[in-house]
């Protein structure tokens, strides 16, 4: 029989235990408990949030995108010819989801009252509406035919409350070309709020062959591509591939941008959020670990008496210290099993009815996003049972400094 850990859970039992020891343990356990949920909230709100507003960046532009080599930043498009073989190759990638058409043109929205500048976005037959689909708060999105030019439009909530613009109503959209204006008579078929505001102020969604016809291009001519991935974590890989697909064609160069490269100013900004989750990670740990110290400081005290007569027995100090460490070890299981069930609860009560909400124009997001990570979860209580263990082992080294003599004496 293992003796250490038979006299543990006599220990634990309590049944031989003054009133000092009970209320310490249930501190401690209290203590590891929320510390425990706090980090995994913390955790999960931070990385939900990322994503909610990577998602959406990446909804409007695409994890890479592959463009004529003298586009600039502005929102008109350089033509490039579209290649099929690289289209197909990017296609037909493992990590690759999508590929789809894109150009985009800046032009001004007028009604009889008010006018606001805008970019169209173009795209063609093969673009995927998953994003769009999901913030859809009135309408739907329209049909691409490669046949035939379609004057339907998806507005945001932005420009239709701004101008005054509804479902189903015209839209006039006015261009400059080499000095020319034209103007298009669009009609609205749905409108979509995404919430960046940055992005909904600009964003018109329309047909590519109406920008081809604006900028006198032929049928092959195409502002770019853009590629969406499976996997964000696997972004500078990805575009490492895309480059070495495109190569350099002087009669055609092409560049190769990722979404961080396009607005690295949000990304940058959320990765400052990793800063706030780990010192609330530091903080967290820390008191859990003083807790636990000072109930098993409390719980060696205690039981003085007992380490006295097992050394006078013959038990090694080690022997002893592996006592306390067992009862330690089941206050921090214990504990971080109450604290797992707790944050596990809120996360996915949050998760289905949204009850914490947000100013979506401060956050960008109307409730508190929640990501919740099976192996986010199974490193955090990894890291917390070995901080705390690592913790106990100091405080038990005093043991070894308890004679036994003394310690049958103390009282």
């Amino acid at each position: 029989m293992n003796f250490e850990l038979f006299i543990a859970r006599k220990i634990i039992s309590g049944k031989d235990s003054n009133n000092v020891s009970k209320p310490m343990a249930a501190i401690a356990i209290g203590g590891i408990s929320l510390g425990l949920a706090v980090i995994i909230i913390s955790v999960a709100i931070v990385t939900g949030f990322q994503e909610e507003i990577r998602n959406k960046v990446i909804g409007f532009r695409g994890h890479i995108q592959v463009s004529n080599f003298d586009s600039n930043n502005s929102y008109e498009s350089v033509p490039v010819n579209f290649n099929q073989q690289l289209y197909n190759k990017l296609k037909g990638t493992k990590g690759v989801n999508m590929v789809q058409e894109f150009a985009t043109k800046f032009g001004i929205i007028k009604t009889d009252d008010y006018f606001e500048g805008a970019v169209l976005k173009g795209i063609a037959s093969d673009y995927d509406w998953n994003f769009f689909k999901g913030k859809m708060i009135e309408g739907k999105p329209f049909m691409v035919n490669d046949k035939e030019r379609s004057k339907e439009v998806v507005i945001s909530k932005y420009l239709s409350k701004k101008l005054n613009l509804h479902l189903g109503q015209k839209m006039f959209m006015y261009f400059i070309n080499k000095s020319a204006r034209q103007v298009i008579d669009f009609h609205i078929s749905g409108i979509y709020e995404t919430g960046l505001e940055e992005f909904d102020k600009q964003f018109i969604l329309g047909d590519i062959a109406q920008i081809r016809r604006l900028n006198n291009w032929d049928s092959i001519q195409i502002g770019g591509f853009e590629v969406l991935i499976n996997n964000f974590d696997d972004l500078d890989k990805e575009k490492n591939f895309v480059n070495e697909s495109v190569g350099y064609d002087y009669t055609n160069p092409l560049k190769v941008c990722s979404i961080k490269d396009t607005n690295p100013q949000i990304f940058d900004w959320l990765n400052l959020q990793n800063m706030n989750v780990g010192i609330i990670i530091i903080l967290m740990l820390v008191v859990a670990g003083i807790n636990m110290i000072s109930a098993l400081l409390i719980i060696i005290l205690e039981r003085t008496n007992m380490i006295g007569t097992l050394k006078a027995m013959g038990a090694a100090d080690w022997s002893i210290r592996k006592i306390f460490l067992y009862t330690a070890s089941y206050l921090v299981g214990f504990g971080m099993t109450a604290g797992n069930i707790l944050a596990i609860t809120i996360c996915q009560l949050q998760v289905n009815f949204k009850f914490l909400k947000l100013d979506q124009t401060s956050y960008y997001i109307p409730y508190v996003p929640v990501n919740f990570s099976i192996p986010h979860l199974f490193l955090i209580n990894i890291g917390t049972l070995v901080v705390c263990v690592s913790m106990l082992i100091i405080p038990s080294i005093i043991i070894t400094r308890i004679t036994p003599v003394k310690a049958i004496r103390f009282n």
